[in-house]
């Protein structure tokens, strides 16, 4: 139909093909890690502080938060389709008796702490254009959970590119449009500034912005101890950390790269590395990047105003071929470009990382329970153990 042209033709109007031939040729590069210098980082061990030094950073960051200078971003693109979920990841239900989703859960979490601190934290909320109208008429359903939508909770969405074959070819959709998928978790400093979204933090006097994924059920988005030793060391961006399982669990782990905050792929790492160890026999490169970080509302804008390197993954992708036939793949066919939040650390010349404990705040819900690890049952036991439900 002539309508259907239309929305066609003006897809193709916001594609830049420039940086979509650019994606394409660097599908067939190989990266080489050889020549970077990979070195342990340091950090904190919350659990591990002397009593005053707790002390005096909490009291930092408590005075920040109650002047109202913190706000919370939840990375909310998903679908639930590995839980077996029909539908925004964050309306997924991880089957407590409450049967709250994870969306009530994070919220609860955020009202409780601004209850402490006597404010309201503002809490931004990115989506996707897939997700976007399933994940606000969600919320418009249960009352927005007692936020008040536009005033202190905001929706965005999230970036995307064209996916594409492996001859460089853009591909076409089941629904007619060119093929679109979110460009990673990575993309969240460019959606903040294209959508406007930094700037309502700095009319709502914000200064210090967590963001944290929607599927971990025991993130601790309100921390003035991660606050307070990224103030008195002076830094833009704070990260939190575990200690790895074991030396192979596929994590990406915090180091210096070249001298520069990094994270290092697991894929990266050699046996050596993975398996080396300090004189208390923990592990060199063992602090797993949790996605769990607290940025200065001026790195987040510095890191937005030029999108980061993206990552190359191969993938299934069902498309319309030449002929409009739907083609259903039974092996990866297209590549798919994202960019990784972490790679922005680079760009600072320093940053805090706070070990805190795996039982106290990381219960990612990933997989369905078949997988028997980060799957709805050990995320409910860890919460119903953390909260004392049981």
């Amino acid at each position: 139909s002539e309508e259907e042209k239309q929305e066609f033709l003006n897809s193709i109007l916001t594609i830049d093909f420039n940086q979509v031939e650019k994606l394409y040729e660097s599908s067939k590069e190989e990266k080489d890690f050889s020549n970077a210098k990979i070195e342990p980082i340091d950090f904190v061990d919350k659990s591990k502080l002397k009593k005053e030094d707790s002390k005096k950073y909490e009291s930092i960051g408590e005075s920040k938060i109650k002047e109202g200078k913190l706000a919370v971003v939840t990375m909310a693109g998903g679908q639930g389709t590995r839980l077996g979920h029909d539908g925004p990841k964050g309306t997924f239900d991880i089957g407590l008796d409450s049967h709250k989703s994870l969306f009530e859960l994070l919220c609860d979490s955020l009202k409780e702490e601004g209850k402490k601190y006597g404010v309201t934290i503002p809490w931004f909320i990115m989506t996707s254009r897939e997700n976007n109208k399933a994940t606000i008429e969600f919320f418009e359903k249960h009352k927005y959970f007692g936020y008040q939508k536009d005033k202190n909770l905001f929706f965005f969405i999230q970036g995307e590119l064209p996916m594409m074959d492996t001859e460089g070819k853009i591909l076409i959709g089941e629904d007619g449009l060119v093929k679109l998928a979110a460009d990673g978790h990575g993309g969240i400093y460019e959606a903040l500034v294209k959508n406007k979204m930094v700037d309502k933090m700095k009319e709502l006097g914000v200064e210090w912005v967590f963001i944290g994924g929607v599927d971990n059920c025991l993130v601790k988005m309100v921390d003035p101890v991660l606050m307070g030793i990224a103030i008195d060391k002076g830094v833009t961006v704070a990260c939190k950390s575990v200690v790895k399982a074991n030396p192979y669990e596929k994590v990406g782990v915090f180091c210096r790269r070249n001298g520069k905050p990094n994270v290092i792929e697991y894929s990266e790492i050699t046996e050596e590395m993975a398996e080396a160890v300090d004189e208390n026999g923990e592990l060199l490169y063992g602090e797993s990047h949790i996605l769990c970080n607290l940025f200065n509302v001026k790195a987040i804008e510095r890191m937005g105003a030029n999108p980061l390197p993206y990552h190359v993954a191969y993938k299934k992708a069902k498309y319309i071929d030449k002929d409009g036939n739907l083609v259903v793949p039974d092996s990866p066919n297209a590549y798919k470009f994202e960019a990784f939040l972490f790679d922005a650390f680079g760009k600072v010349d320093d940053m805090a990382i706070l070990r805190v404990k795996r039982e106290e705040e990381f219960a990612p819900v990933k997989n369905s329970d078949s997988a028997d690890v980060d799957c709805p049952r050990t995320a409910r036991k860890l919460y119903k153990q953390f909260h004392h439900l049981d």
